[in-house]
């Protein structure tokens, strides 16, 4: 079973957010799997189903954003996956907007949701895709994140969504060297 766990904040205040990318990938795979993200377990809207034949739990933590690691650490111990079979789709504001970064495993950067995922795991050992949202030229970043995009940057955002799924099935199907080979970018 793989795990896929997308990062945001839970409530109508941070729909369509940029710190939300992760939820709305999550919203892109099931739509394209047929998966139903509705059922409230381990501090998440969960949703079971398959892809290319394999099991998958899609998550969407309800801890926000920088507890997300308690719904996740509940989750890795009921279903006892290996962290190799986790992979966390979030915002990275280092990445130019529309720019995936697939990686086996790595730092939490600046990112708190990864820090807490990291510190609660124990691990930095798990897939993950980094979702460019860009950074502000000025201003406040928290605002910046939990702003919404620009009218003129939404088709490239929904774009980079569906290459996001599309890599996430690519991982799940062959691996993540494949995904990373054709979906880095």
């Amino acid at each position: 079973m793989h795990i896929i766990v997308g990062l945001g904040n839970p409530g109508k205040k941070y729909d369509a957010t940029r710190h939300n990318i992760g939820f709305e990938a999550i919203d892109m795979l099931a739509k394209r799997n047929n998966i139903e993200v509705k059922k409230l377990k381990h501090k998440a809207l969960c949703g079971e189903g398959t892809i290319g034949g394999n099991k998958v739990l899609l998550v969407k933590p309800q801890t926000f954003m920088n507890l997300s690691g308690q719904s996740l650490l509940d989750i890795v111990q009921f279903y006892k996956v290996d962290p190799k079979n986790i992979v966390v789709l979030y915002d990275d504001i280092d990445i130019p907007v529309g720019t995936l970064r697939i990686r086996e495993k790595g730092s939490s950067g600046t990112h708190n949701g990864m820090k807490s995922i990291i510190y609660l795991l124990q691990t930095d050992q798990f897939p993950r895709i980094r979702i460019g949202v860009g950074k502000p030229q000025f201003g406040d970043l928290a605002d910046y994140v939990l702003g919404r995009f620009p009218k003129e940057e939404i088709p490239t955002m929904l774009e980079t969504l569906e290459r996001a799924s599309q890599a996430v099935e690519t991982l799940v199907k062959d691996g993540i060297a494949v995904s990373m080979n054709r979906y880095n970018g």
